[in-house]
């Protein structure tokens, strides 16, 4: 099912503009994000193929099954709440059965954790993202040889350099694993390349090194330790930086390397903003998303905020939350069973 067979069928229930432009926090770059509510025809519903989401490639068009929507609802999701609670100049539509949905029958102190929590997972992100920009890392992969090192009286060396001061190859350095000794390897050298050895890897994208048969009386030449930990950590790493270079958002990454910050400066803004909608939620029982303070997040957004001011701030919203969440009059939890009948009113109405 698409968002076209959303509205030729004339399923879709409640649809607004959502994001930036919700916030007030439009620039003339700014996106246009649609978001809705739909319901299911009557034989998909009752059938198997119940669907509990649409959305458009670019995931900046999402629908929301009534009944998903109102799941969500109850756990105070942040982008559920806020679709919900969208200023009435940016409602495309609205059914008259989804008045019977009152945002006030969801706010609850789930919000302390729905809220503040994903905002601290952003920060997590951000740093994560600082240190790729800091830390970028050069498309040519390190092979597992760049992790072993030779054992060189009372210090190490690469092995790579090991094997260009004594002029060998390893694809003739026969390796034999030491007992009780994690990563040591005995090494031997084939000259003549008649024994077959294994070498130390056998390919260059090998995951681990090779042992190999050694006949006895053949002479050491060393030995070798394999860093197998780090290899690992480091390809972890590879991937989730290229990853990251190939799924970026090149305006939002030119506009950080422009402001020279080393954060994702939209994604601080959008956590700040997160935890300052979580205080107002505690501190008055409503949710106005149009934002009151438009300058303070744009110029966050512009990177004229040092990542470290931003932390703090952060860190006394946090510490705000903590201390209105105590003396909130809002309930624990939305109540549960009026929203599921208050579901049900609204299906036997919409399937008769």
């Amino acid at each position: 099912m698409t968002i076209q067979d959303l509205k030729s069928q004339n399923l879709i229930l409640f649809e607004v503009i959502s994001g930036s432009r919700s916030f007030g926090l439009a620039t003339p770059t700014s996106d246009t994000d649609i978001k809705g509510v739909y319901y299911l025809p009557k034989e998909k519903f009752f059938g198997l193929d119940y669907i509990p989401q649409v959305s458009n490639e670019t995931n900046d068009e999402v629908y929301y099954e009534l009944g998903r929507f109102i799941e969500l609802l109850l756990k105070n999701n942040p982008n559920i709440l806020e679709i919900l609670a969208s200023p009435e100049d940016c409602i495309l539509y609205k059914h008259p059965l989804m008045e019977q949905l009152k945002i006030e029958d969801f706010l609850s102190k789930l919000c302390k954790d729905s809220f503040a929590g994903y905002a601290v997972t952003q920060i997590k992100k951000a740093r994560g993202l600082n240190k790729k920009i800091v830390n970028p890392l050069p498309k040519e992969k390190k092979s597992l040889l760049d992790f072993c090192y030779a054992l060189e009286g009372y210090k190490t060396i690469s092995v790579l350099e090991f094997l260009k001061q004594n002029n060998f190859r390893q694809e003739q350095v026969g390796l034999v694993d030491l007992p009780n000794s994690r990563g040591m390897f005995a090494m031997f050298y084939d000259n003549d390349a008649t024994l077959r050895y294994k070498g130390i890897i056998q390919k260059e994208n090998s995951n681990e090194v090779s042992v190999s048969s050694v006949p006895k009386n053949e002479k050491l030449i060393g030995y070798l330790f394999c860093n197998q930990d780090g290899y690992s950590k480091y390809c972890k790493e590879y991937t989730e930086y290229w990853s990251w270079i190939d799924k970026r958002n090149e305006e939002r990454y030119n506009t950080n390397q422009q402001h020279g910050k080393n954060y994702d400066s939209k994604n601080m803004m959008h956590t700040i903003r997160l935890l300052q909608t979580a205080e107002q939620i505690l501190d008055t029982g409503k949710l106005n998303i149009r934002v009151p303070n438009r300058e303070e997040l744009l110029d966050i957004k512009a990177g004229n905020r040092e990542y470290d001011d931003l932390l703090e701030m952060a860190d006394n919203l946090i510490a705000s939350i903590e201390n209105h969440f105590a003396t909130s009059v809002l309930p624990e939890r939305p109540n549960e069973e009026n929203a599921i009948q208050t579901l049900i009113k609204i299906r036997e109405e919409l399937y008769q």
